[in-house]
């Protein structure tokens, strides 16, 4: 298989990535509605971008390129790669960016129903995932043979705790997600919503931090499972600083004319930042599972 697979699959992730910032421009501006047409904006698939339109329409355009972009990740994962399940992965982000841009009109046809909203934004994230693991698997770190830990039966098991990390992750984007949905710019957080998210990010900090700590303290030699987890580390801490400094930009401009560019800056950081965290934990878990077994033995080399 050739470096271009895995070149395209990181740009592919990249402009995932730069699609969740481009969504939540879209909601810290209140622009979802900005136009009430789908596909087309105000009957024009060139509409002038003015206003909100700027955001709302220029959220479907760079939607639009990452779908022409899966499609031709799709197909030359196809073409030049041997592994069957890497070939339906790439089917999988298919037809999930699919799935995603009907999610999308959904959303503007029925006037942005939380819970249509909500499923928009979790499965941006599912796609996500999807995009960086195709991009983790298509590496030549993946493919070459790695050092292969086995744990000692002892002490909590590396997998699980990943597994965990990963689930708590999600569920917290889901929570943030529905919490950004559930009230324009202008009005109160929903108290159950905002206490769930709290509750969430002191849940995300117990669960990635163990796992964090864990790999750091047993694999601190090992870059390749040292380096995901120390970058997690550092974003998470970031991500708390957003999550409160998000809280407090919204909470001083309750009587503002529209949302104004503190809020909006800080909100889409904490998106963004959250994406973030996401991806270095899908990192740091599919290594985990490449290079570390259970067992009793400290070392072999992993299958070819």
């Amino acid at each position: 298989m050739s470096k271009g697979v895995h070149r395209f699959a990181v740009f592919v992730a990249c402009a995932t990535f730069f699609l969740i910032i481009a969504g939540a421009n879209v909601t810290s501006h209140d622009a979802g509605l900005a136009t009430s047409d789908w596909p087309l904006s105000n009957g024009q698939v060139f509409p002038k971008m003015v206003g909100n339109l700027f955001w709302e329409h220029g959220h479907r355009m760079v939607a639009t390129a990452v779908g022409l972009l899966t499609i031709a990740l799709a197909i030359y994962i196809q073409l030049r790669e041997r592994r069957a399940w890497v070939k339906r992965l790439g089917w999988s982000a298919l037809g999930a960016v699919v799935a995603q841009g009907l999610l999308g009109g959904l959303t503007v046809k029925l006037n942005l129903p939380l819970a249509v909203s909500a499923a928009h934004a979790t499965l941006a994230q599912l796609f996500f995932l999807i995009t960086v693991s195709l991009a983790v698997f298509t590496s030549p770190g993946w493919l070459d043979t790695q050092k292969l830990t086995i744990e000692h039966d002892h002490g909590a098991s590396l997998r699980p705790m990943c597994v965990a990390s990963l689930i708590v992750v999600l569920t917290q984007l889901v929570l943030g997600a529905t919490l950004r949905h559930s009230a324009t710019w202008d009005q109160a957080l929903p108290v159950p919503l905002l206490v769930a998210h709290i509750c969430g990010a002191v849940v995300v900090t117990l669960v990635l931090g163990t796992t964090v700590a864990l790999v750091l303290s047993r694999h601190r030699g090992q870059a390749w499972l040292a380096k995901p987890a120390t970058i997690a580390a550092v974003l998470l801490v970031v991500q708390l600083g957003l999550g409160l400094a998000a809280y407090i930009t919204r909470m001083r401009s309750p009587y503002d004319p529209q949302p104004l560019n503190p809020m909006i800056a800080v909100t889409v950081a904490h998106v963004a930042c959250g994406a973030l965290v996401f991806a270095a934990a899908i990192v740091m878990t599919l290594r985990v599972f490449r290079s570390v077994r259970p067992g009793r033995n400290e070392y072999e080399l992993a299958p070819a």
